[in-house]
């Protein structure tokens, strides 16, 4: 039991592990000749604990493993951070430079239940005459589903992503026009960079919500021109999203076309001790993008949070009718050999979408690959630190002069309940597992 509790300590928590077969040689190597001399360790799965070796799923969502999209979270949190604050190889120097927090939503398509509110922030009755409560189960789903417009609602889902792309092409021509500049010239001058995130409404319709910065040339490490500001920078952004459109397919004589929601909402980014109650910090920014990096569909529609293997399967689960329509729409319109390129029922489960949840141009901070290998190593060091210092000096003797040969193939997914009842026993709590958080 004391090795299996090692076993499922390693895994931070996670209750739903990939199960791998094989095996992991270390030999000695001579530098010098190249030759492989004896074995130094060898690690069989089958003598370990579990009769396999258990590795994170590292899941995003919270549904599926709550300890992996912890970790994600985290991650996330300080990937935005880094963008605002500096750190993680960012200099702190990019706190200066102007930002804005930007959402951009789905248009419409068919009157939804919901809690309008009138300028005073008072919550008005819904179109149907109630007062919905602000967790009420209905809210989001269309008034009358007989005339709401299921298929163009998945197919803009499954053109947000590049209804995105097209949004940022234009947004680097607005914000060249305003400073005088040409599209040739601008990258001489400025970079525009961005992380974003993707959430979807009650309604089951992706928007998203991005941190938009410009920066000097090299990106965050150089100082944006005396022209940039936020102001031309929000100018900009409601210009471009205006005129940024995707052509959609004809289908039984209707033309689709894409184009994102009138509701656009720009605001500026202060810094983190900026006391304003109105106004958004750095923090509550980082705090509010990493919360949606860990959620899908199933978060907001009650849909699924895993592809479909068959439609069938939609009559063995409990979602809600609105979430069962926009998956058959989206699994009928898949079988359309004209929007094959889509591959609507891959994605029937994420009512169409099939875009990264969370992208950023890549000088907007560091990368999750970052963090998870400064992670990797922090560990690495904790657990080295912890041994005699000969046995240390051996290690790092061997690691100069060490041959690895590693085979390992795909076993299952997931525990045991005595094992899951386990893991999740020794999961850290909240916060308290051992991170680099140091720029």
């Amino acid at each position: 039991m004391p090795s299996l509790v090692r076993q499922l300590r390693g895994l931070g928590g996670c209750t739903n592990p990939v199960r791998l077969d094989g095996h992991r040689t270390e030999y000695q190597l001579n530098t010098q000749t190249g030759e492989i001399g004896r074995v130094l360790h060898h690690l069989d799965s089958s003598t370990l604990p579990a009769g396999r070796l258990l590795v994170r799923c590292n899941n995003r969502r919270t549904t599926r493993c709550s300890a992996c999209a912890e970790t994600y979270r985290r991650d996330t949190y300080h990937l935005i951070t880094a963008g605002l604050r500096g750190g993680k190889g960012t200099p702190e120097t990019v706190a200066a430079h102007p930002r804005v927090f930007a959402t951009f939503t789905a248009p419409g398509f068919g009157p939804v239940h919901n809690r309008p509110a009138d300028r005073r922030g008072i919550v008005r009755p819904c179109r149907c005459g109630t007062l919905h409560d602000q967790d009420d189960g209905i809210l989001g789903t269309p008034l009358d589903p007989a005339t709401y417009d299921y298929e163009a609602a998945v197919l803009w889902n499954a053109h947000a992503g590049m209804l995105w792309r097209r949004f940022s092409i234009y947004l680097r021509r607005e914000v060249a026009k305003r400073a005088g500049l040409t599209q040739r010239a601008f990258p001489d001058h400025a970079r525009v960079s961005f992380a974003k995130v993707a959430e979807y409404q009650r309604r089951g319709a992706v928007h998203f919500h991005a941190v938009i910065r410009v920066d000097g040339p090299e990106g965050g490490s150089s100082a944006p021109p005396a022209w940039a500001t936020a102001e031309l920078l929000t100018d900009a952004i409601a210009a471009a999203t205006a005129k940024a459109t995707v052509p959609g397919p004809v289908l039984d004589g209707r033309a689709h076309h894409f184009t994102f929601g009138r509701q656009l909402d720009v605001r500026p980014i202060r810094s983190a001790d900026f006391d304003g109650s109105t106004e958004l910090t750095e923090r509550a920014v980082a705090a509010y993008i990493a919360k949606y990096a860990t959620k899908g569909a199933e978060a907001a529609t009650g849909t699924l949070d895993r592809p479909l293997k068959f439609l069938a399967e939609l009559d063995r689960v409990r979602i809600t009718e609105h979430a069962r329509r926009l998956i058959r729409t989206a699994w009928t319109l898949g079988a359309r050999r004209d929007l094959e390129e889509l591959r609507l029922r891959a994605w029937a489960h994420m009512l169409g979408f099939r875009g990264h949840f969370s992208t950023k141009t890549r000088r907007y901070s560091t990368t999750l690959g970052a963090l998870r290998t400064a992670r990797a190593e922090w560990r690495r060091a904790e657990a080295l630190a912890a041994l005699p210092e000969d046995l240390r000096r051996d290690l790092d003797d061997q690691e100069e002069t060490t041959y690895v040969l590693a085979h390992w193939s795909f076993a299952g997914i997931g525990l045991t309940r005595g094992e899951e009842w386990l893991a999740a026993t020794l999961a850290p709590a909240p916060g308290t597992e051992g991170e680099p958080t140091h720029g």
